[in-house]
């Protein structure tokens, strides 16, 4: 698919009331000259506004942490405003037609971040969970895909950074497309890419309760995972807040952002009130880490929500509880409830709520990158540790032409770190 090319002025301002950012349009003597430089100022100016927990001079790419920060939040307010509209009049999720809100909260943060990415960032491709191959062919002559494409325009247009263009429907769809699977073509070198998923827990997103999802992006460098973003907008104190360990980075007030830096650590804050109004309070990052505990059957542990604990081979060593086990009980552990995708579990590490998030590769199901990637650095720079089952790194370059799916033998293990040889060895013995 054909990249979009828009041009980009210098200063970031704020539309009043809106969220919106909001770029004006340069004088046209020197418009050529401001083209040639607007990525810079804009990626500084958000950089500064953005009040990261580190300064520039330690992170390589805090320009880019910085960009996806601010894309990360307003993508969140989408998902709010969106879900917001799902209760209007009193209406629950489940009298609602088929998934359209989901599809246009899905389809909407993937074209508004890789609208913001592209500007910014034009050179670096996008690997994200959506395409717009099913908006495209069932558009024409179909009432209800134009009402579905109208109403994603309409979520984007209201978040999506002014370019000095209008935006317009094909724009949204061709920003979709950017991240779809036939949009960049890699090989077996090195490579730098974004990768995103727009929505991780769409069953948390559906429910009318706070079930957990999280808008995830990340930026992989030669392999490496080197910057995290992530945004849950129904994350509470309660979801995080641990009173054995004050260790765990429990954010005041509702929904959280996690960032993270290559050798910068993992840091947290509240999402902002109004999305796009920036905030350089010094002390709004709390510092992520992981729990301290080493010892295997007093430890807190989360799977996947399609799997059931006789799935894991540590099942042939313990018994799980959902309620709290008894630290002389050697043969059970608890098992925590945390509702819906990937990425929620990886916070609840990185933060602290959970020690161990096991996940089993199976057969039928192909692991996403989006599903992990963000994750990966989040708990890294919070002290834990991410393997397969056979304690090897999880490998994000081995789908050579896509980066969209991994191989992690036998499945996934996330930890505290103190506690991963140990857990490592245990499924290893048990694994068939």
């Amino acid at each position: 698919m054909p990249l979009l090319h828009l041009s980009l002025p210098p200063h970031r301002l704020l539309a009043a009331g809106r969220g919106r950012m909001y770029f004006p349009p340069a004088p046209r003597h020197s418009r050529l000259s401001v083209r040639a430089a607007a990525g810079d100022a804009a990626v500084s100016v958000a950089a500064e506004a953005y009040g990261l927990p580190f300064p520039p001079e330690r992170a390589s790419h805090h320009r880019e942490l910085a960009a996806a920060t601010a894309a990360v939040e307003v993508a969140c307010r989408l998902c709010v405003d969106v879900k917001r509209s799902l209760f209007s009049g009193g209406k629950s999720i489940l009298e609602k037609n088929d998934q359209t809100p989901v599809t246009i909260a899905d389809f909407g943060v993937q074209a508004l971040v890789s609208l913001e990415l592209q500007r910014l960032f034009p050179s670096i491709p996008l690997v994200a969970e959506e395409d717009s191959a099913t908006l495209r062919s069932s558009k024409a002559g179909d009432d209800s895909s134009d009402v579905l494409v109208e109403s994603i325009f309409s979520a984007v247009a209201d978040k999506v950074s002014n370019s000095g263009s209008p935006l317009t429907q094909d724009d949204v769809l061709r920003a979709i497309d950017r991240g779809g699977k036939d949009a960049v073509s890699f090989d077996s070198n090195p490579a730098t890419y974004w990768v995103l998923d727009p929505i991780d827990g769409t069953k948390g997103f559906l429910r009318g309760e706070d079930a957990l999802y999280v808008v995830g992006l990340a930026l992989v460098v030669n392999g490496k995972v080197t910057v995290g973003v992530m945004g849950c907008p129904n994350w509470t104190n309660d979801t995080i807040a641990n009173e054995k360990d004050d260790s765990s980075a429990a954010c005041n007030g509702h929904g959280i952002l996690m960032v993270s830096h290559l050798g910068c650590g993992t840091w947290s804050r509240r999402l902002s009130a109004e999305i796009g109004q920036y905030t350089t309070a010094p002390d709004i990052w709390k510092r992520c880490f992981v729990d301290t505990c080493s010892v295997v059957h007093m430890a807190r542990y989360c799977i996947p929500d399609s799997q059931t604990w006789d799935m894991i081979p540590l099942s042939a060593l313990f018994n799980s509880t959902a309620g709290e086990s008894d630290p002389e009980n050697e043969n059970e552990i608890l098992l925590l409830s945390v509702f819906c995708g990937s990425l929620c579990k990886y916070l609840t590490v990185a933060s602290g709520r959970a020690s161990v998030f096991v996940l089993r590769a199976r057969p039928t199901t192909e692991i996403k990158s989006w599903d992990h990637a963000v994750g990966v650095i989040c708990v890294q720079e919070a002290g834990g540790q991410i393997s397969d089952w056979s304690g090897e790194p999880l490998d994000l370059a081995a789908d050579l032409t896509s980066r969209r799916i991994i191989y992690p033998s036998g499945g996934v293990l996330v930890t505290n770190g103190g506690l991963h040889d140990k857990l490592v060895e245990m499924i290893s013995a048990n694994y068939k």
